[in-house]
């Protein structure tokens, strides 16, 4: 059976509460670009980093909140899998690995947090800090939750720097022959452990030793080491210069004895291009942004491997004007190109982070006492790119009422023609243009300029049609969700505008499809990015 005609949805990533479905387990393999099961059937990997690589070497929050609490809050957040951290000392250093719970805890003068993990988690208080590991691993089996084993740092500690030590092969605490030690000792220990479905090698190679040719030679001996040792698992790859850049691999592709488990991550935030969302042009800036993520990672999954951004994330209070349009952006790109993803971060507050006890984390989507979501409004945009194909869709109610948002299971389909008409699947009536602030309508004349639509801005989402008498309009979305058009935002190089209500993309997209020859069927749809994070005071 082939693939049926692609056609087009009309999507919006904004406000949305994602319907999540059963994950059984099953040991994941890479087909071409796409994470699957054994059956075949995309997984799309939806994490968020849990923290546990920090001096106490125990998984932040445990002093706020029962272990088996905070679990069932990651599904209940709609995601599916989190990227635990460790440090490498927690797994081949004796003295360290000895240590309980409670004498990490009081090695540091955290009494407070000792008191609080008596009453929400006594049975661990009294544990290897090894055995709190694999407790947390196991709650987050029992709710359901995959998890990638991410190996974050040597010593453990904050991360990350150029001169901490612990950048680069070599480098002061890490030793190569040690880290194949201890990433040996990792997947053996959660061999058959069956919701650990991946193993994230290193985090954020970087610092001055870091260079090509001992990547291959350190990478490829890391790699063949977590297979030997657990076949099963995803075997996960960073690049360099804090993984920001996987280019070499455009011209020198890794060679391992193993196929059918390796996957490529690589990391983005808004501060990784300093200030530039927030000084710049957002739609220049954007364009910029993901020429850089597709020249340095994306060609990836053209190239036949997934790509897996295991750290990105914002201020959840919503006043950070850099990552507000960052994220637009970056939403933009997820949507397009439908990757796996980790969220920076689960953690509301640290017990000890960079000698501050307790210190608010506001890049964590819960709160500082580990109880609610720190952003609600947050949540529900995120939840857009959680699973293949969500978010809001254009809704036909009738021809007589304007085109609205809703559901994307109660919308119409639509295709994007050569012609760049965009046609409700199955009819003749297209989309048009009608005039400036004024709901966009649907027609039968559609060879017209108002029924042509195309992406234009550096941004490439803004998606314009031109009236009979040259003007030119852009979708964009009303405060009660209407789809009308008006003149384009931010075109020029003005810095203080805002396009983001107008930031709209064609995209190809997945859908599961019940085929004998393939598990999924791309689709074309047209995505919505705008919005911004509602302030969280």
């Amino acid at each position: 059976m082939g693939e049926s005609p692609p056609f087009l949805i009309i999507i919006v990533v904004t406000v949305l509460v994602l319907m999540m479905t059963q994950f059984s387990y099953a040991v994941l393999y890479t087909n071409s670009r796409w994470i699957v099961n054994e059956g075949g059937q995309r997984v799309k990997l939806s994490c968020v980093n849990w923290v546990s690589h920090l001096e106490v070497m125990v998984a932040e929050g445990l002093s706020k909140q029962p272990v088996d609490t905070i679990s069932k809050s990651i599904t209940n957040m709609g995601f599916n899998c989190v990227r635990l951290t460790w440090p490498l000392f927690l797994f081949t250093n004796d003295s360290l690995v000895s240590l309980t719970v409670r004498q990490s805890f009081n090695n540091l003068g955290l009494v407070e947090s000792i008191a609080g993990l008596q009453a929400n988690n006594p049975s661990i208080l009294d544990l290897s800090v090894l055995q709190a590991y694999q407790a947390v691993v196991a709650s987050l089996g029992n709710n359901n939750v995959m998890v990638i084993l991410d190996n974050h740092i040597s010593k453990p500690g904050w991360c990350c720097s150029n001169f901490d030590g612990n950048g680069f092969f070599g480098d002061q605490y890490f030793n190569p022959d040690l880290w194949v030690q201890g990433l040996t000792k990792v997947a053996t220990t959660f061999n058959n452990v069956t919701n650990v479905v991946g193993m994230s090698l290193r985090n954020e190679l970087r610092g001055p030793r870091q260079n090509v040719n001992d990547w291959y030679r350190y990478m490829q001996k890391g790699a063949e080491a977590v297979h030997a040792a657990n076949p099963d698992v995803l075997v996960i790859l960073s690049g360099l210069y804090f993984d920001k850049d996987l280019s070499f691999l455009s011209k020198r592709p890794l060679n391992l004895t193993f196929s059918g488990k390796l996957v490529f991550e690589i990391h983005r935030y808004s501060f990784t291009d300093t200030k530039s969302w927030e000084t710049g042009n957002p739609n220049q800036v954007c364009g910029q942004i993901v020429n850089d993520i597709m020249s340095k990672g994306g060609f990836l999954l053209g190239q036949g491997y997934p790509l897996f951004v295991s750290e990105f994330g914002v201020d959840q209070r919503g006043i950070n004007v850099n990552d507000n349009r960052y994220f637009n952006c970056f939403l933009g790109l997820a949507a397009e190109l439908d990757f796996d993803w980790a969220l920076w971060t689960l953690v509301g507050s640290y017990y000890l982070r960079e000698g501050v006890v307790g210190l608010n984390e506001f890049y964590g989507v819960l709160d500082w006492n580990w109880c609610e979501p720190r952003n609600s409004s947050f949540l529900q945009r995120i939840s857009a790119v959680q699973s293949p194909f969500q978010g809001l869709c254009v809704r036909r109610i009738s021809l007589l009422q304007p085109l609205e948002l809703g559901p994307c299971s109660e919308a119409d389909p639509w295709d994007y023609a050569p012609t760049k008409t965009l046609t409700l699947t199955g009819t003749y009536f297209c989309l048009q243009a009608d005039k400036s602030g004024q709901a966009a309508k649907l027609g039968i004349m559609c060879t017209n300029s108002n029924s042509k639509w195309q992406a234009i801005s550096d941004s490439k989402m803004h998606l314009s049609s031109k009236l009979q008498d040259g003007t030119s309009l852009c979708l964009d979305v009303d405060s009660k969700n209407v789809i009308f058009t008006n003149t384009c935002k931010c075109l020029s190089k003005d810095k203080s505008c805002d396009p983001a209500s107008q930031w709209f993309k064609i995209i190809d997209s997945t859908r599961q499809q019940k085929t004998t020859k393939s598990f999924l069927q791309r689709k074309q749809i047209i995505q919505f990015l705008g919005s911004t994070l509602s302030h969280i005071l």
